[in-house]
């Protein structure tokens, strides 16, 4: 199983990595990122996302460190992307977002701001509904 797990990942994962080995991970297919865009280190693009431009604009999304775009999400226009941002999945991003802090919507709006590299991290840990046969969702 744990093959199959690695090969999975092998096959649909790139880390795409600069000299100094900072890198972005994209995750899936179906990403279309424009060629201008500029994008930090440690980000994390998820599949059918889009970064980019609008029509009669020159300038392009600049997204910071450690941002993280989760499944769907759009980033349009001439806007900048903070550092340690999270960014829900199929939100539509077209206005700047600041640093630390959680997007969602369509439009995105700020759902939460102030968030830390731990919160990050928790958001990615697993999570477990217990060994009941009929578990209750967790409210948070």
């Amino acid at each position: 199983m744990e093959n199959n797990v690695c090969a999975f990942q092998f096959l649909f994962t790139c880390k795409l990595h600069n000299r100094k080995g900072n890198g972005i991970s994209i995750c899936g297919f179906g990403i279309v990122v424009h060629a201008r865009a500029v994008i930090g280190r440690n980000c994390v693009i998820g599949q059918n996302t889009t970064i980019g431009g609008k029509s009669g604009w020159y300038e392009v999304p600049v997204i910071g460190d450690n941002v993280h775009i989760s499944a769907g999400a759009r980033i349009l226009g001439p806007i900048r992307i903070g550092n340690n941002v999270i960014i829900g999945a199929n939100a539509v991003v077209v206005k700047d977002v600041p640093d630390n802090c959680i997007v969602a919507g369509i439009p995105a709006k700020i759902i939460k701001e102030g968030i830390s590299m731990e919160d990050y991290e928790g958001e990615k840990a697993v999570k477990y509904r217990g060994d009941n046969n009929w578990p209750m969702t967790p409210k948070a």
